[in-house]
């Protein structure tokens, strides 16, 4: 009986080890595995799926932005919009700070100077820029921006600047409304530092810097994310499966990727710039300041007189530039009448029985903030999502309408946004039916400033993919899209986030979606227009106007 007992013990015993055995081969292998080889499935621009695989010695990391496969109409459109950007820089070499452009000493004078213009009438401005040494440039690349006003009137408008390419610019403005009306003229940055700036968006994409997370039980590393990672450290590719969107993070040392938890931004390199080109970006200096006028910086426009009702008007023109004015606070657009929401049950009469979407980044998360705000009846539903981030949901159960707002996909610099809330735009166009009670509204572009531009126009290409197709199922779905503003700027931001970036973007943006059927909110003019200072998230006035634009999309006038 006793040596029964025993072989049974010793049995089991043996058992017991040989799984244990089993166990720890197995572990092994799949930690060996992991740490080699990363695999990834995603689709190209041609819809068809594509294996990717990167290695953890590729001494060639992935760059999305450089290695795309395009349709021959794609790249004829990639290149027709790069070439559309080109700033005409001059190729002078180094160029000492005395050299460069001093706003102080430049100036601007009204050419078609007049008694007095009637409203509609076409008003130009020469602006010569010169040194430090008060001599002038012979060269052009500077990058202006003008508007007219009448602060009495809390009117604006924005103007078209052309560049001669010789130190002289002119400056084209559209009269909209009667009264005295000044001109004003800045430089938001010298040439010198648009040179620097160009550098710095071919050669250092990564100077904003993105982190995320891993963590299994007690067990938890962070480590570096971008769209493209330099070096040869193994990687993981977390690029989308549906839009092949890239993303990468240096692999963890202990972890699989399969353990990601969220995605933050990690913080901006320092140090990019050397003591000579620090001197370009000067707040105070060379950084959105003014040019004086060498004479007169006003006109006085007289009202233009309709003879078949003997009355007086604004002008409403069909031109497209500008898009609007503000006259008495309030935006006016020039293609339509733009309704004014000023009661909250005027905007919970236009949503009722609609569902409304807001994608993007925070600028766009300013309207979910202000509807639910204003409207009393809009309540928002607790999600618990992190401040600031999302996704956020309101509803009226008594009007039945339903407004949700969800972050982009990255690259976002938010704080801390969890993996499986990283969604793209255009995946989460896909999952919508849409119908004419549904409205959608998309803000992508903030976050895209410090990449080379190929990396937006993918963005904007897949997003307009869906479009097009949410448009194709759904032909009454409203969708908007509210373009990029302009922001206060220092030495720091203007290298991250500076007009000029955020210029190209919006002008991408514009002929991208040229034609598609979705309607424009041109916040670039509403903040360029506007007498309060820039911002990135623009005042609660600005924001007013954005908002009554995008309802009178959705309840336009009746007509």
């Amino acid at each position: 009986m006793w040596i029964s007992s025993f072989k049974l013990r010793l049995f089991c015993c043996l058992l017991a080890v040989l799984m244990v055995v089993v166990l720890v081969i197995n572990v092994t292998q799949v930690e060996y595995l992991d740490h080699e080889t990363v695999s990834a499935t995603f689709i190209d621009s041609s819809g068809q799926f594509v294996s990717s695989q990167v290695t953890g010695v590729s001494r060639n990391p992935y760059c999305g932005y450089e290695h795309q496969t395009l349709s021959s109409r794609e790249r004829m459109e990639e290149d027709s919009l790069l070439a559309a950007l080109q700033w005409q820089v001059p190729d002078v070499g180094p160029v000492p700070f005395l050299k460069s452009t001093d706003p102080s000493s430049s100036y601007f004078v009204i050419l078609n100077s007049a008694a007095f213009f009637k409203v509609g009438s076409q008003l130009e401005v020469l602006v010569h820029v010169q040194d430090f040494q008060r001599k002038p440039k012979k060269y052009g690349g500077d990058y202006l921006q003008a508007r007219i006003h009448s602060p009495k009137l809390q009117a604006g408008a924005v103007g078209r600047v052309v560049d001669y390419q010789n130190g002289f610019y002119k400056v084209f403005f559209t009269l909209l409304w009667p009264g005295r009306v000044k001109v004003s003229i800045s430089l938001v940055h010298p040439t010198e530092g648009i040179r620097v700036l160009q550098h710095l968006q071919e050669e250092k994409p990564h100077r904003v810097y993105f982190k995320s997370l891993f963590r299994s039980g007690r067990i938890s590393e962070t480590t570096e994310c971008n769209v493209c990672l330099p070096g040869s450290l193994p990687l993981c590719n977390f690029t989308d499966l549906y839009t092949g969107e890239p993303w990468f993070c240096f692999k963890p040392k202990k972890l699989p990727c399969s353990s990601r938890i969220n995605h933050f931004k990690g913080g901006y390199l320092k140090g990019l710039l050397t003591a000579a080109e620090n001197a370009f970006f000067q707040s105070g200096i060379n950084i959105k300041m003014p040019i004086n006028s060498s004479g007169p910086d006003w006109v006085t426009v007289i009202p233009r007189r309709i003879k078949e009702t003997n009355s007086l008007e604004l002008s409403q023109g069909s031109g497209t530039f500008p898009s609007g004015y503000y006259y008495k606070d309030q935006w006016r657009p020039r293609k339509f009448k733009m309704r004014q929401f000023n009661d909250p049950d005027n905007i919970t009469e236009c949503l009722q029985r609609k569902v409304v979407y807001l994608f993007g980044d925070s600028t766009i998360r300013q309207w979910f903030e202000y509807l639910t705000t204003f409207v009393p009846d809009l309540v928002e539903f607790n999600l618990g999502s992190p401040k600031n981030v999302g996704p956020f949901l309101a509803v009226d159960q008594k009007h039945n309408i339903l407004l949700k707002y969800r972050c982009h996909g990255p690259p976002i610099r938010f704080t801390t946004v969890f993996s499986n809330e990283l969604h793209y735009v255009a995946n989460e166009l896909n999952g919508i039916v849409g119908g004419k009670n549904t409205v959608v509204a998309i803000a992508v572009w903030s976050h895209f400033s410090t990449f080379p531009l190929e990396v937006y126009i993918r963005r904007l290409r897949n997003i307009r993919r869906a479009v097009v197709q949410l448009l194709d199922r759904s032909p009454k779905t409203v969708v908007v899209i509210r373009t990029a503003n302009a922001q206060e700027l220092g030495p720091e931001v203007s290298l991250f986030n500076s007009d000029w970036y955020n210029f190209q973007l919006d002008t991408i943006l514009r002929k991208m979606f040229s034609g598609v059927g979705v309607y424009l909110v041109d916040a670039w003019e509403m903040t360029l227009a506007h007498y309060l200072p820039h911002k990135l998230h623009p005042d609660e006035v600005i924001v007013k106007n954005q908002l009554d634009m995008f309802l009178s999309f959705v309840c336009p006038l009746e007509t």
